[in-house]
C-alpha cells in the first residue's frame, strides 16, 4: 500500500485508484469533513445504544411501543411531506449494485424506481466505493456505457433523468465504517461518506434535471436513529445552500425493534420522508440476532419456508402500510429475490406465479409498489399492482384504519409452521461461504440456485447455524444440531467446491466459522469481514464485533 495522505483533515489510507481524485475533491473532503465533525459523536453514541437495547432484549424485555411517543402516534394532525418529483408512482422498483452493465439494465427495465444499491448489493471495497460515485456521476453527464468482453455494448435508451427511473441512492448503515478515511485517527462512518459524497457532486444537478437527491436509509433501530439523519439532511442542504426539505428518504423497517416505532420514525423525518420500505429478509435477520438465546420460541425453521404468509409477518406489513398511509407516506412492498433462468423454461413458470401472488398479496394490502432484483421481473411486478392501481399512482387514500396495531402480532415467530432439515443446514453452509467468497472479490449481489443473495440473506444463514447450534435444535431426522456436526457438513462444502485460480474460499470459511461457529456472536458478519479482509493487507485489523 501507498504511505497514508491527509488533505484537508482527512487522512486517506487506501491504494490509489481510478477517478479517485475526481471525487474525493478539496471541497468534497471539506464537506465530509464537516459532517464527520458535527455528527460522529452522536452516531458512536447511538451504536452503544444499540447494544444496551440487544443486552435488555436477551435478558427478556420484549420490544414494546413507547411511552414517552405516545403522543406522536395519537396524533392525528401530522403528515409528512408532500411527495417528490418522481416518487409519485412507484408501483415497481429494481434494486441492485452501481455496477455499469447492471446499472444500465436497471436504468433500462421500465421499473418506475431504481435503487442505486451502496449497501447490502455492494461490496464496499475502495475501488466500488469510488467507483459508485463515478457511476452515478456518468449517468448525469450521459457518459454511462459498457462493452462486455463479448463485444455487446450496453447503452442507455434515454438519458433525460425524466424518461428513466427515478434514482434512489442506498448509502451503508450506520454500524459501517469507512476504513480508508480518517479524521484524527477515527475512521469516518460509512453512510457519511456514501450519502455526503453523493450529495455533494449531485444534489443540485438532480434537481436541475426534474428530479432530487433521494436516499433509502438502511438498518434504522429506533427513532433518535432517524432523528440523527434528519439533522444530517439539514446540514448538508445547508452547507451547499439547498432548502431544507428538498431531500427525501425512504426508510427501510428492517429490525424488530424499528417495526415498533415506524410512526415515530416517520415523524423525525417528516419534512424530508417518502415512506417505509419492508426490508423482509433483514427483519428476518434481526429478530433470530436479538431474540437468539431467548429459547424455542424465537427458533425459526428452514429460511425458504419462512414467507411472508406468516402471522408474524403480515402483522409487520399490514401496520406498515397502516403506519404509513395514516402519514400520507409510500408505502413499499419487499424483495422478489428471484432471478430468470433463461435455459430453463419450467423453472421460470413457476417462480414467476409465485412472484406474482406475492406481489398480488401485497397490492390488495394497499402497498404503493415493491422491489424486484432482476430487469425480467419488472414486467410480472407491474402487470399485478397495473391491475390494483389502474390509472392511479397509488394508494395513499387506503390508510388501513381495519389493521389493529399489535405487538404480540409482532413477536409471534412460534406461529411459523416449517421443520428444520439436514437440507437446510447444507443450504445454508453452501450460501453464506459462496457469497462470502464473491464479496469478498468485490461482488455484493450474487446469483445462488436463481435467487439473488445480498449480504441480508447470507447473514440469515449464519445466524440461523449459530441458533440452532446454541439451542441444541433438532432437525425433521432426529437429530441435535452440534458445532462439531455443522463444521463436519462445513468441511464437506469444501471438498465439494469447484475451485478456481484467485478464489477466496479459505478466507469465506474464516470469516463464516467465526460468524456462525463460535461462542461469541459478531452483530455483522460484513463489518468483520470488511475491518480483516477487504482490501488486504487489512488482516492486521482485529476483528469488531
Amino acid at each position: 500500500m501507498n504511505s497514508p495522505i491527509t488533505l484537508n483533515n482527512i487522512t486517506i489510507t487506501a491504494t490509489p485508484v481510478r477517478y479517485q481524485e475526481q471525487i474525493l475533491t478539496s471541497e468534497a473532503l471539506d464537506f465530509l469533513s464537516a459532517l464527520h465533525t458535527a455528527f460522529e459523536p452522536r452516531r458512536a453514541e447511538l451504536m452503544q445504544r444499540r447494544q444496551v437495547n440487544r443486552a435488555r432484549i436477551a435478558n427478556g424485555r420484549d420490544p414494546k411501543f413507547l411511552d414517552e411517543t405516545r403522543a406522536i402516534r395519537e396524533d392525528d394532525s401530522w403528515q409528512v411531506a408532500p411527495i417528490a418529483p418522481g416518487l409519485e408512482d412507484r408501483r415497481v422498483e429494481i434494486t441492485g449494485p452501481i455496477e455499469r452493465k447492471m446499472a444500465i439494465n436497471a436504468l433500462n427495465s421500465g421499473a418506475k424506481v431504481w435503487l442505486a444499491d451502496m449497501e447490502d448489493a455492494s461490496s464496499p471495497s475502495w475501488q466500488n466505493v469510488i467507483k459508485n460515485q463515478v457511476n452515478l456521476i456518468r449517468i448525469l453527464d450521459k457518459e454511462l456505457d459498457f462493452t462486455a468482453p463479448d463485444g455487446r455494448e450496453y447503452k442507455l435508451n434515454s438519458y433525460e433523468l425524466t424518461e428513466l427511473p427515478t434514482i434512489v441512492v442506498r448509502p451503508r448503515g450506520w454500524h459501517l465504517p469507512e476504513k480508508h478515511l480518517l479524521v484524527a485517527g477515527t475512521p469516518m462512518s460509512g453512510a457519511l461518506v456514501d450519502f455526503g459524497l453523493h450529495f455533494f457532486h449531485n444534489a443540485k444537478r438532480l434537481l436541475a434535471a426534474g428530479r432530487g437527491p433521494y436516499y433509502y436509509l438502511p438498518k434504522l433501530e429506533n427513532h433518535l436513529e432517524a432523528r440523527l439523519w434528519n439533522e444530517v439532511f439539514n446540514m448538508a442542504q445547508d452547507l451547499l445552500d439547498i432548502e431544507r426539505g428538498t431531500i427525501r428518504a425512504t426508510v427501510l423497517i428492517e429490525t424488530i425493534t424499528a417495526a415498533f416505532e415506524m410512526e415515530e420514525i416517520l415523524y423525525e423525518l417528516r419534512e424530508h420522508s417518502s415512506g417505509l420500505n419492508a426490508g423482509r429478509w433483514d427483519y428476518i435477520f434481526s429478530i433470530i440476532k436479538n431474540f437468539r438465546s431467548r429459547g424455542p420460541r424465537f427458533v425459526f425453521p428452514d429460511r425458504d419456508t419462512v414467507t411472508m404468509t406468516a402471522p408474524f409477518m403480515r402483522a409487520y406489513t399490514e401496520q406498515l402500510v397502516r403506519a404509513c398511509h395514516r402519514r400520507g407516506a409510500s408505502a413499499i412492498g419487499g424483495m422478489s429475490a428471484f432471478v430468470p433462468n433463461r435455459k430453463d423454461a419450467s423453472i421460470n413458470e413457476i417462480a414467476f406465479g409465485k412472484v406474482r401472488e406475492d406481489k398480488a398479496r401485497e397490492a390488495a394490502d394497499g402497498f404503493d409498489g415493491s422491489w424486484v432484483a432482476h430487469p425480467d421481473l419488472v414486467s410480472v411486478a407491474r402487470e399485478v399492482y397495473d391491475e390494483v392501481l389502474g390509472e392511479n399512482p397509488n394508494q395513499l387514500q387506503r390508510t388501513r384504519e381495519d389493521v389493529q396495531v399489535s405487538g404480540p402480532a409482532l413477536l409471534n415467530v412460534e406461529s411459523v409452521t416449517g421443520k428444520i432439515t439436514e437440507r437446510g443446514i447444507r443450504d445454508n453452509i453452501d450460501i453464506g461461504i459462496r457469497y462470502i467468497e464473491s464479496w469478498l472479490r468485490g461482488n455484493g449481489a450474487v446469483a445462488l440456485r436463481n435467487l439473488m443473495e445480498d449480504a441480508a440473506t447470507a447473514e440469515i444463514s449464519r445466524s440461523q447455524l449459530w441458533q440452532w447450534i446454541h439451542q441444541s435444535a433438532i432437525t425433521d431426522e432426529g437429530e441435535i444440531i452440534t458445532r462439531r456436526w455443522v463444521q463436519e457438513l462445513t468441511e464437506e462444502t469444501m471438498d465439494n467446491l469447484e475451485r478456481f485460480e484467485g478464489d477466496r474460499f479459505e478466507e469465506a470459511v474464516e470469516i463464516f466459522e467465526a460468524c456462525a461457529l463460535r461462542d461469541d456472536f459478531p452483530t455483522f458478519l460484513t463489518k468483520n469481514a470488511y475491518l480483516r479482509y477487504l482490501d488486504a493487507p487489512a488482516r492486521t485489523l482485529e476483528m469488531a464485533g
